[in-house]
């Protein structure tokens, strides 16, 4: 027994002799001596071009020559997302050179065959259509047409949409009572539509640069003072009916980016985001 386990130690390489042993890989020797080096690799960098891959995104803004929906239509631009618009009066009124990589389309959301041709292949659509006049008008603009886009969409197989609706805002609701009818009619459906892709925006004032013919207003002035000073200011939200007008107002850009971002991120959570979380949102990176 000796013997065999004598004979089994002698025939067995020292670890010495294991670490001098050297590996030739393509005609290049590596030592795993530790106390050795040999020549490192030389990795040749290759030339790279930065090509940037085709939209795979389409986005449908319903109402984007307006005030919000031009934002958001440069927003979705900015990200590399190919974007169609679809409003009554049709192509942008503005000169801005983004606007002529929107594809327009003309057409009425109270008349369901507009939005056919405009649906065709597209991924996400966002709505910035609403108005104001006498209550039956506001339920129809606000509710009926935005309803329709609704079902247009789901029957048409988009994956996301994402509704600007507005913020809840105490006793003006019931002076403008067919407006928020209307919202929140839009709001079911949205809901009931796409459990798992809708998303609805709830900003109050959103302020920014406005143009108004020929002249830009700069509602900035206003409202980005009222938005610190408010914004700090919740608690007094929950004050019953007069405590809703206290709710800060918002930049159109952040609107913007968060609209952009709920329709073309898959993660983003679905359901109603209010003002707090617009400027929330509006601060983190997209991936």
């Amino acid at each position: 027994m000796r013997t065999v386990v004598s004979r089994l130690i002698h025939s067995t390489p020292s670890i010495s002799r294991l670490n001098a042993t050297a590996v030739s890989i393509n005609g290049r020797n590596l030592s795993t001596d530790s106390t050795k080096v040999d020549e490192p690799f030389k990795v040749e960098e290759a030339e790279t071009v930065n090509v940037p891959p085709p939209p795979t995104e389409k986005l449908l803004v319903l109402g984007g020559n307006g005030f919000v929906g031009s934002h958001i239509c440069r927003e979705a631009l900015n990200r590399g997302v190919s974007v169609a618009s679809l409003s009554r009066s049709g192509r942008s009124s503005l000169h801005d050179s983004w606007a002529n990589s929107i594809t327009w389309y003309k057409g009425n959301l109270l008349s369901t065959d507009s939005l056919k041709e405009a649906l065709n292949g597209v991924t996400a659509v966002i709505s910035c259509v609403g108005g104001f006049g006498s209550n039956s008008y506001m339920y129809k603009i606000n509710g009926t047409a935005n309803i329709n886009a609704i079902r247009a969409a789901s029957d048409q197989g988009v994956k996301r949409f994402v509704y600007i609706s507005a913020a809840d805002f105490g006793v003006v609701n019931y002076l403008l009572q067919g407006y928020y009818e209307g919202k929140r009619a839009a709001e079911t459906e949205l809901l009931t539509r796409f459990p798992y892709g809708g998303v609805i925006l709830r900003p109050g004032f959103i302020y920014g640069t406005r143009g108004v013919g020929s002249m830009k207003v700069h509602l900035g002035v206003i409202g980005s003072p009222l938005e610190m000073v408010l914004q700090h200011a919740k608690p007094l939200n929950q004050i019953p009916l007069v405590g809703p007008l206290l709710t800060p107002p918002v930049n159109v850009t952040a609107v913007a980016k968060v609209a952009v971002r709920a329709a073309t991120d898959p993660v983003f959570p679905p359901g109603i985001i209010d003002v707090y979380g617009i400027q929330r949102y509006s601060q983190h990176k997209s991936k």
